[in-house]
């Protein structure tokens, strides 16, 4: 590997841009011989920042570019956020490493009130994410829930200057762009289920690309790779993306994975939800079985509503 090169293909926002570089210290400190290039990519989710990313294709526009350019040989490793990854991915590619996972949850930012159950009726709460906004008007339908795009500064100056009561986003940035101070409250679990793969990077390359792969194995937590692989096959089982309320996590405790997971109405008022536990070496498996659960318990007629199927067969 000496004289070795790895270019590292990312998004141009901040957060993207630490999680790139985050990548390339522990790479180069792991491998003195390598050294790493950031190729800065700008994708279609980052040229549109008016529209709810449910109504113009979801979770693809993070992605697309960047993993052209990987099967181009542009670049040789893609740094995501798990959670904007799709559950399919072009053959060529696979995510050949996870890394470890920084807290999954979400959290609420305000200016004003120190807690969630703090908002006085008819508050203004900013979110980027139909899966929140469900869960929140699940528990508060009073709540007047507005679109909230762009990246986390700007979803901050928002906040700030648009007289919103409270927004809620992802602790994973907010920690690792050194905004920890201005969190008021992490939700529990039982308020708002995360998104599929939050918190950890999914380290995306060729499958063919044997060196890569190899580094890349350095920097892979096996934990939460089988914990996310069950938040993903629950998740590709639903025909989930940005367009339909669903959270999911996995974790992984005394040999057991435990995976809870939940479908929503668009208003919140219908909600399903249910854990499984199983083997951690059998991820794919659970995820699907607590896919199916939930279908057959009311998520099947929850998501025929969402989609505007006259046939809800394809959620049976």
């Amino acid at each position: 590997m000496r004289g070795m090169v790895i270019r590292i293909g990312t998004r141009r926002s901040k957060l993207a841009l630490w999680q790139a570089n985050w990548v390339r210290e522990r790479l180069e400190t792991a491998f003195p011989q390598v050294r790493c290039e950031i190729v800065k990519i700008t994708t279609t989710g980052d040229k549109i920042r008016d529209v709810a990313l449910a109504k113009v294709g979801g979770k693809g526009l993070f992605v697309k570019e960047i993993e052209e350019a990987l099967m181009r040989k542009e670049i040789d490793l893609a740094v995501h956020s798990m959670k904007d990854v799709p559950t399919k991915l072009p053959e060529p590619l696979h995510i050949a490493a996870m890394t470890e996972r920084e807290d999954p949850r979400d959290v609420m930012i305000s200016n004003r009130w120190g807690a969630f159950v703090e908002l006085p009726n008819g508050a203004r709460v900013g979110t980027s994410s139909l899966r929140r906004q469900a869960q929140l008007l699940h528990v508060r339908p009073d709540l007047n829930m507005e679109v909230l795009r762009g990246n986390l500064d700007t979803r901050m100056k928002k906040l700030d200057e648009e007289g919103l009561d409270a927004i809620i986003v992802a602790a994973s940035g907010v920690i690792r762009m050194g905004e920890r101070d201005r969190v008021v409250e992490y939700l529990d679990y039982e308020l708002s289920l995360p998104a599929m793969g939050q918190g950890t990077l999914g380290l995306e390359c060729r499958r063919d690309d044997k060196k890569v792969n190899e580094v890349l194995s350095s920097l892979n937590d096996p934990n939460v790779f089988r914990a996310v692989s069950a938040e993903r096959a629950f998740l590709e089982s639903l025909e989930g993306g940005c367009q339909v309320p669903i959270g999911v996590y996995g974790e992984i405790a005394q040999g057991n994975l435990r995976l809870r997971g939940l479908i929503a109405s668009l208003d919140g008022r219908k909600m399903v939800r249910d854990e499984a536990h199983g083997n951690p070496d059998e991820p794919e498996a659970l995820g699907r079985a607590l896919a199916r659960r939930l279908l057959d318990a009311g998520g099947g007629a929850i998501l025929k509503e969402i989609y505007g199927l006259s046939d809800p067969s394809p959620f049976r």
